[in-house]
């Protein structure tokens, strides 16, 4: 029986389109379970999206539409990218599934019931985005201390978690578990600056807002979000909080990697190992907060107008050209950079050079010397020993550099195979054996150790850049190998014959017809982004026939007497001379006209409209005004010179 290996994401915010950090991270988890896969492990890939909170119920009301429909739209953007990045995820959660909603109750109910939870009052600085409060002290200039922005100052009743009965508890579990928070200096930073100077208890419900999951028990409340958004790693797999879990559960159940942002350390390390202690469930094994990729040093943000994402980058460079960057430039445990300069630099000189012209440069020459077999001749000399053990070597390598994590080094180890490959072809320079009929043998096996070398290299490349690997493959007419066979060179099958024609895996980019792409696309973001003007006009109704409009009984009407409606703020009462008899009639108009003004007044009424109640007032008819569509602007309208009030308006 394979060993399972449960790995997550965190789940990404439903709020917009992710840019490409933080697409960054569902890929490397890709390449992780990917590469856990091949080691034969029986790997379970969570990801998904997190859809409740103020922020999202705010965006929706902007747009006029309904929070369900907004993240509706936002998680199928995000799952979307995640799916064009080739993020091979087994789950992909949302919080709004009602499996997960039902379990996020029966939690709230479970820890308050045994005395985890407790209602009070909050009341401190408040950031909408980051749905955080924040003490003074905790504030940085004044705002946020995690994304820099606006605080208000907010109080409201809420329900909160007891984190300090458990604090002593999760310290002795970290201090006893080295591996638990990766790298090293998030783990000194959690200890230092949260849990030994002493851990305050945490706000897990609010009222402001709606979009959220009711307490079942008190529903003026909702479960905020960081206990709502936690629990997805083990509602996701069937945990019951009944005890009726799932064998999926029962199987993956403690994960053993939560991959996430350095940002969300704190919710992870601390409150999501305190809520499983709580529920008398495992922790995680490993929780690794990958560092920030920033754009030109800063990090990237709608605000600062310096967003850059993946499908954006994919469409000028190509799926797997994104992926080997974001890979690649990512260090351990300290924050990359993407600019467009460098993005060409790495692509032309690692995919299009030092791996897209080793392949071409083989297939070409094996087809122009041999036609394309590839032959082990056994003929060898000194030159192909070290070319033999790097090429053999690399997997272990490459494996030990995933164990910890260092996915760009694995990734630097892999293409140190291909390096070595162009060094040989320096070295035995196979144009010059070519010329001397007498060393074909030595030539043909010079190309049987290339091809062998490469295939090793696409096999261990395969994780990080799928598509490439497998064209790779394909060209040298390669199967894939197991893992624990690529420290065995010369498994390639002599005899074997190449594609006759060469694809190009990754041509070299030209800087100045890029920066024409780019500005050409950073100019329609700018137009997209620009704010837009409100309409002057509202648009035109739908046609009707003459008909309908002759249904209409438009009259004058003169206005004999106006007042203000009590306890209404835009309303008058307005009684009006019309054909010989009186109306009353209520109009929302008190923000634009005084009753002394309307007195005398010749207007237009619609007469045959049905009586309506207003304020106790029964109104019979409505006056016609001209306004814009924000109402900003209203007059009524009148005729041009005096006429008897009834006179019809056609």
């Amino acid at each position: 029986m394979r060993q399972k290996y449960y790995i997550t994401t965190a789940i990404a915010y439903a709020s917009g389109k992710p840019h490409i950090g933080n697409t960054y991270e569902a890929v490397l988890a890709d390449a992780v379970a990917r590469y856990k896969r091949y080691e034969g492990y029986d790997v379970f890939l969570q990801t998904g999206t997190d859809e409740h909170g103020q922020k999202i119920e705010d965006k929706a009301k902007a747009q006029g539409i309904t929070p369900k429909e907004y993240v509706d739209r936002a998680a199928g953007e995000i799952k979307r990218i995640w799916d064009l990045m080739g993020t091979s995820y087994d789950k992909f959660i949302r919080t709004t599934d009602a499996d997960h909603e039902a379990q996020v109750q029966k939690i709230f109910k479970r820890l308050y019931d045994q005395g985890d939870i407790y209602k009070g009052y909050y009341e401190g600085m408040y950031c909408v985005p980051c749905e955080s409060f924040f003490t003074q002290s905790q504030l940085v200039d004044g705002k946020c201390p995690d994304c820099g922005g606006e605080v208000k100052p907010a109080k409201e009743e809420a329900y909160f978690f007891k984190m300090s009965k458990y604090a002593p508890r999760l310290i002795d579990y970290i201090n006893t578990h080295p591996e638990f928070i990766q790298p090293v200096a998030r783990k000194n930073e959690m200890m230092n600056n949260f849990l030994l100077p002493g851990l305050q208890d945490l706000c897990v419900s609010r009222t402001s807002f709606k979009w959220g999951i009711p307490v079942d028990f008190d529903p003026k409340h909702v479960v905020y979000v960081w206990l709502d958004a936690l629990v997805n790693y083990i509602t996701g797999i069937g945990y019951d909080c009944d005890g009726n879990s799932t064998d999926r559960f029962q199987k993956l159940w403690p994960a053993d990697l939560h991959l996430i942002g350095k940002d969300i350390i704190r919710f992870h390390t601390i409150y999501w190992p305190i809520f499983l202690m709580a529920l008398d469930l495992p922790l995680p094994k490993q929780v690794f907060g990958h560092p920030w990729l920033l754009q030109g040093g800063g990090k990237m943000s709608k605000s600062k107008g310096n967003v850059l994402y993946a499908d954006d980058l994919a469409d000028l460079f190509g799926v797997d050209a994104v992926r080997y960057f974001v890979l690649h430039e990512m260090p351990f445990d300290n924050d990359g950079v993407i600019t467009w300069d460098l993005l060409v630099e790495r692509l032309n000189a690692d995919l299009a050079n030092t791996l897209g012209n080793l392949v071409n440069r083989t297939v070409s020459m094996s087809n122009k010397y041999f036609g394309g077999v590839v032959t082990k001749t056994g003929v060898s000399e000194p030159v192909d020993d070290d070319l033999k053990a790097i090429a053999a070597s690399a997997s272990a390598r490459v494996t030990a550099a995933m164990e910890e994590l260092r996915v760009a080094d694995a990734l630097t180890e892999v293409f140190g195979v291909f390096r070595r490959c162009n060094k040989y072809i320096d070295e035995t320079a196979p144009w010059t054996l070519a010329k001397d009929p007498g060393k074909a043998d030595r030539l043909s096996e010079v190309l049987y150790n290339l091809v062998e070398s490469i295939s090793i290299g696409a096999n261990l490349l395969k994780p990080f850049l799928p598509a490439t690997a497998d064209k790779v493959l394909a060209q040298l007419n390669c199967a894939p190998r197991e893992l624990d066979t690529l420290n065995t060179f010369g498994l390639y099958p002599s005899g074997t014959r190449v594609t006759e024609t060469p694809e190009i895996l990754f041509a070299r980019l030209d800087p100045k017809v890029v920066m024409e792409k780019v500005e050409a696309l950073e100019a329609a973001q700018r137009v997209a982004a620009a704010p837009k003007e409100e309409p002057k006009f509202a648009p035109f109704k739908p046609e009707i026939e003459f008909s309908d409009f002759e249904k209409l009984d438009l009259r004058l009407a003169k206005v004999v007497a106006c007042e203000e409606v009590k306890r209404a703020k835009k309303l008058l009462k307005l009684t009006l001379s019309v054909a010989g008899e009186e109306r009353t009639v209520v109009s929302g108009i008190k923000n634009w006209y005084k009753p002394e003004d309307l007195i005398g007044k010749t207007l237009v009424l619609v007469a045959n409209l049905k009586p309506v109640t207003f304020c106790g007032i029964e109104s019979r008819g409505m006056i016609m005004c001209a306004s814009d569509p924000e109402d900003k602007e209203l007059a009524f309208i009148t005729p041009e010179k005096a006429l008897e009030p009834g006179y019809v308006v056609r």
